[in-house]
């Protein structure tokens, strides 16, 4: 069989698009899409269970906890538009670095205030259980989405 030049360029084409088909799927398995409602869910349910939460405890305490880490987004969103600043305008980054650490003291201030709140709901050291779930729960996943 003599492979004329519309054979070898169909081939070259159903090749291509095989290749650029396996790159997407293998792209897809490695990075889905960020879900943030399913990893509030998942987290939830991890805090749940090693901090060994019934589910009236979990019923007072997850509202302030939303409430916690949606004042917590808000500063770090800001703190993120500060990694546009021209690093030779010296007076922007003073600015941005003052302003940096302002944030950081306003988060450890949050947490510190809804520390507070948790106790009012659970004991002590199921704040302390809900806080090391919460910690592991986020290096787990960071270690998954480099994997």
């Amino acid at each position: 069989m003599k492979w004329n030049f519309q054979h070898r360029i169909i081939i070259l084409m159903v090749m291509l698009l095989m290749g650029i088909t396996g790159i997407q799927a293998q792209h897809g398995r490695k990075h889905a899409a960020f879900d943030p409602k399913k990893f509030q869910v998942e987290l939830e349910q991890y805090i749940t269970t090693n901090a060994a939460l019934t589910p009236g405890e979990a019923a007072r305490f997850f509202p302030m906890y939303r409430q916690m880490g949606k004042k917590m987004r808000m500063l770090f969103d800001e703190m993120r538009r500060y990694r546009h600043i021209n690093p030779k305008d010296n007076e922007a980054c003073e600015a941005a670095i003052r302003r940096q650490d302002e944030i950081d003291i306003q988060l450890k201030q949050l947490q510190q205030e809804y520390h507070a709140r948790f106790m009012t709901v659970l004991p002590a050291y199921k704040v302390l259980s809900v806080i090391r779930a919460e910690e592991k729960f986020h290096r787990q996943a960071f270690r998954r989405m480099h994997k």
